[in-house]
């Protein structure tokens, strides 16, 4: 499974960004997908997951501003991300695994490259 993360950019404070992550490969027993963010300094940190299944979960600090979805193929993974706080500013991952439902990053089997976000302020 290869992962493609892109989308990022620099916005203001309160702008928005939407990051796509387009899956290649034998992505259709993947059990989850999901979006992680790395800040300067900080370690990589899970933000936001889907299951095959649709359901979704995500950080306190993003609910009510970021969502995550997939087109109906299944092959694509995205990250619509609103009224954006600098605290938001990384770089962002996508990630996959093939049998875990946990959000866990040490659980992730694949990761693509990272797309940079950065927000001002």
């Amino acid at each position: 499974v290869q992962l493609q993360a892109s989308g990022g950019g620099t916005v203001q404070a309160g702008g928005s960004l939407r990051l796509s992550c387009v899956a290649s490969g034998s992505i259709s027993r993947l059990s989850v997908m999901g979006w992680y963010r790395q800040a300067p300094g900080k370690q990589r940190e899970w933000v936001t997951s889907m299951l095959r299944d649709g359901r979704t979960s995500s950080i306190n600090a993003v609910k009510g501003r970021f969502t995550i979805s997939r087109d109906a193929a299944k092959t694509t993974l995205y990250l619509q991300m609103n009224n954006l706080k600098t605290e938001d500013t990384g770089v962002y991952y996508c990630a996959a695994a093939k049998y875990t439902k946990s959000e866990d990053k040490n659980g992730m089997d694949y990761w693509g490259k990272g797309t940079q976000v950065t927000v001002s302020s």
